[in-house]
């Protein structure tokens, strides 16, 4: 093999090496870029979901005292028919 042949060879690999690092440069950028974009859709769904809860929250709250006035109308209603049906016997 030649010197100039070497020189050829060690040219052709240090191209061949420049892209490749070139290729490992872009590859960590997009990491970096899918990375910081998945922490964003990561913090995006965890607001959405505390405000999901909260909401549950109010509306089972607003259903249990509807429930609890139903009850304690249920249970005025019922005394008052004992009361009426005692009157009347």
């Amino acid at each position: 093999m030649t010197d100039a042949q070497v020189e050829e060879i060690k040219r052709h690999f240090g191209v061949v090496a420049e892209a490749l690092r070139s290729d490992v440069r872009q590859i960590a950028e997009d990491h970096s870029v899918i990375g910081h974009e998945l922490r964003q859709m990561r913090n995006e769904v965890r607001e959405e979901f505390k405000e999901m809860r909260a909401l549950m929250r109010l509306s089972f709250s607003q259903l249990d005292q509807r429930i609890r006035t139903l009850e304690t109308d249920i249970s005025t209603l019922k005394a008052r028919m004992d009361r009426l049906e005692a009157h009347r016997a």
